[in-house]
């Protein structure tokens, strides 16, 4: 009977010591993206505040290629103690509807921490066009199929999948022009190469302001801080729109198999960061969303994203490059 209480006392000393030990070491946050973006500078906002915090060194890592999967499965593969975590966004989910046969599954083989931030997309049209909202572009797909045609920023972005699933849901259809970035494809918009453009808001938005696009909608679910007066295309008028929504989402995942103890105190340390004013400040300065999401609202957010993508892809034939 001593024996075993002392036992008991003794595991419930190490899993206290290792909750108050970690991070005993440096953390590294692998980013899938290149330096400079929204997911960049929202893992390295993160992993400052998080230094401050612990008092110990979070380093972001910078791990490109294949859409995202290169550095999601360099996370994978690494030991699951907490130290390596991955800065996951959208295309991850996204990621795995396009890629059948990926090394990993991202919603069983990672556990979500939760969400921070998000980037929303917006679709605007060259001033030459006589569409004054979405519905209105809406009808004159409708009356005109296979006739327009529209950029995005790449085959199988965030802005290609947004606007084939408007399409999917309006039962319209344009022909898309990829790009290579969002800068080239708003680039053409504003000079008449191409009339209608999907990319992203902060890189829309300078042309809209100075007269050069007109911005009929943005994808998100809410209104963006940065610019509330653009309405969601949840807010068009139409009908087969009313639950659309496409979120440029960012966030943090460790592995599954992380023990507990260490997930809880990320978990928890996450949410101190996302509710600083310092951090939201910043944010917002950078023209990017806060979207402070829970590890389950992730969970549940991330899952719905690969089942509905998984049609639109089906529907769409999209095929990686």
């Amino acid at each position: 009977m001593r024996l075993g209480f002392a036992l008991l006392l003794l595991l419930l000393s190490s899993i206290c010591s290792a909750q108050s030990t970690y991070p005993a070491k440096p953390v590294r946050i692998v980013v899938t993206f290149t330096p400079g973006g929204a997911a960049d500078f929202t893992a390295r906002l993160i992993a400052d505040k998080w230094s401050e915090l612990w008092r110990e060194q979070v380093i972001v890592e910078n791990r490109i290629g294949a859409g995202g999967n290169i550095g999601a499965e360099a996370v994978y593969r690494a030991p699951a103690d907490g130290q390596t975590l991955l800065l996951v966004a959208s295309a991850h989910a996204f990621n795995a509807a396009l890629y059948p046969k990926l090394p990993f599954d991202i919603l069983s083989d990672f556990v979500p921490l939760g969400l921070a931030t998000s980037t929303p997309m917006a679709l605007a049209v060259h001033p030459r066009m006589t569409v004054a909202d979405l519905k209105e572009f809406t009808a004159l797909l409708q009356a005109r199929p296979h006739q327009i045609s529209y950029a995005t920023c790449g085959v199988a972005t965030a802005h290609h999948f947004a606007m084939e699933l408007y399409k999917f849901q309006t039962k319209t259809d344009a022909l898309h022009v990829p790009y290579r970035g969002c800068g080239p494809a708003v680039v053409d918009a504003v000079g008449g190469q191409i009339d209608v453009v999907m990319a992203s808001l902060t890189t829309v938005l300078p042309q809209a302001k100075a007269g050069k696009l007109r911005t009929l909608a943005i994808t998100s679910e809410n209104r963006s801080a940065s610019a509330p007066e653009i309405p969601t295309f949840r807010e068009a008028g139409v009908p087969a729109l009313k639950d659309y929504a496409v979120e440029v989402y960012y966030g943090l995942m460790a592995r599954s198999v992380t023990p507990s103890d260490i997930v809880a105190r990320l978990d928890g340390d996450l949410r101190k960061v996302i509710a600083m004013p310092d951090f939201t400040q910043r944010i917002s300065v950078a023209g990017i969303d806060m979207f402070p999401k829970s590890a389950p609202q992730m969970a549940a957010i991330m899952s719905a994203d690969v089942a509905r993508f998984r049609d639109v892809i089906r529907e769409a034939g999209i095929r990686p490059e």
